[in-house]
């Protein structure tokens, strides 16, 4: 619940925008000055000004209400409990904390990858060690072996053919 009241705002304002693009001339929000704000906000196109106390149209062309037309502070669009001011500051909250998690997800999975790679090269050398100690036991024991079976043959001691070499 407490999710969509922050995302509330932000679909309000997409949705609004592209409503007042879509319903430009329907009905004009100056002949509701004098009303409630939740009757000129039942408009889309219409924005509330606390301070006059007037039914204004959107001024879409600016994106956000001039200083002149209504302070942000003062200003209602959408809902009336939410100020422009409120609307902005969460959205760029949103937006920051969006991006911060996007760069830390980017450097962790970027670090995860470097220690995985890591890790890998690290059991690679591991397992190439190990084959080489086996390699070499297996090779210590042939040359027993071979001793041995020289040994058994009497051909252990000095060759008697290197005198002729």
């Amino acid at each position: 619940m407490r999710d969509l009241r922050s995302f509330l705002p932000a679909l309000l304002l997409v949705l609004g925008l592209a409503t007042a693009f879509a319903q430009s001339g329907q009905q004009t929000c100056e002949s509701k000055n004098g009303t409630s704000c939740n009757e000129c906000l039942s408009n889309v196109t219409c924005l509330w000004c606390i301070k006059t106390k007037s039914c204004i149209t959107y001024p879409v062309r600016t994106i956000l209400p001039p200083h002149a037309v209504c302070p942000l502070s003062e200003a209602r669009w959408g809902l009336c409990w939410m100020n422009f001011q409120t609307l902005i500051i969460t959205l760029a909250v949103l937006g920051g904390v969006l991006i911060i998690a996007f760069l830390v997800c980017l450097f962790c999975c970027c670090k995860c990858e470097n220690i995985g790679s890591k890790r890998s090269e690290a059991k690679m050398q591991r397992q190439a060690n190990k084959m080489k100690t086996k390699q070499e036991e297996r090779r210590a024991e042939m040359k027993q072996r071979h001793e041995e079976i020289r040994k058994k043959y009497g051909l252990s001691g000095p060759n008697p053919y290197s005198k002729f070499a």
